[in-house]
């Protein structure tokens, strides 16, 4: 097999179908097929169920596109810097918003001190699909703030973090220190969107003490939740690091519940089968 032959594959689950691959690679459709054909005769493996004339990529499939992705992504990072040696190097970095606002500017600024030449890119999104960056090569670290999902995903805690609970200055829990969890069940919660780590742990806090929560806003905006909560339109719990500077405003006041505290860990990750240049190993060591 070739490296053709995994490019063309890669191609295809990214694409979603071999005449879209064909066109983004300038081949026919027909070699398309030929290739998937190849790599399955091969590996003894069916890569895709072929159903009404679609694609749709097999649970084999998948872990030899988690091999395949990282060989070919090797392959064109070998290529850019073979052939810019004397040009900049890239390092791609992922984080979830909490990181992203109030911890990585600060790394950055360090690893830039020490590697001058290198150019850092950063996506900044939520930790769900920062982990789905890394797995599929788009990105060659990530910080996240909550457990890894994936047995392709390679894990180092480097700081451990909390939330807290929110409300208006004037709501009844504001300063309060023994709130019941209970007591939230007829609270109008403004929370972030499912799939975001604290949003994550919060429900399943929830759950874990058989309350169900039904939030009357969902945000991707932290501003947008600080300023609704400042206004008395619910209650909300985020990352002490994004309501740090509010508090101390005092635009909102944080409440205590009795006996729960919403603990949580930061992780820096990369995918097991990641190549991790010099630099990119200086970044992590700098993080933790």
């Amino acid at each position: 097999m070739t490296l053709r032959h995994l490019k063309i594959f890669v191609t295809v689950c990214e694409t979603g179908s071999a005449t879209a691959a064909g066109e983004k690679l300038y081949i026919a459709q027909p070699s398309i097929s030929l290739a998937i054909s190849e790599l399955e005769d091969y590996y003894g493996i069916k890569l895709f169920d072929r159903i009404a004339k679609r694609l749709y990529i097999t649970e084999d499939g998948k872990r030899f596109l988690q091999y395949a992705t990282h060989i070919v992504g090797l392959f064109e990072d070998m290529e850019k810097e073979v052939k810019n040696l004397d040009g900049i190097g890239v390092i791609r970095i992922g984080t979830s918003i909490t990181i992203g606002n109030y911890l990585l500017p600060g790394y950055v600024s360090a690893f830039k001190g020490m590697h001058p030449h290198m150019e850092v890119k950063v996506v900044i999104d939520n930790s769900d699909r920062i982990q789905q960056y890394v797995l599929s090569n788009k990105i060659d670290i990530g910080l996240i703030e909550e457990l890894v999902h994936s047995s392709y995903l390679v894990k180092y805690k480097f700081r451990d973090d909390e939330l807290v609970p929110i409300c208006a200055i004037n709501h009844k829990f504001a300063e309060q220190n023994q709130i019941e969890l209970t007591q939230l069940c007829d609270e109008s919660f403004i929370m972030r969107e499912s799939g975001s780590a604290g949003r994550n742990i919060f429900d399943s806090i929830m759950t874990m003490h058989n309350i169900e929560i039904s939030p009357a806003w969902e945000s991707t905006s932290t501003q947008a939740i600080v300023r609704a909560v400042g206004e008395n339109l619910g209650i909300s719990i985020l990352p002490y690091l994004l309501v740090k500077d509010a508090l101390e405003r005092k635009e909102i006041s944080v409440f205590h519940l009795k006996d729960i505290e919403f603990k949580r860990e930061f992780y820096i990750i990369h995918h097991k089968n990641k190549f991790l240049t010099e630099s990119a190993k200086s970044f992590i060591k700098l993080c933790k």
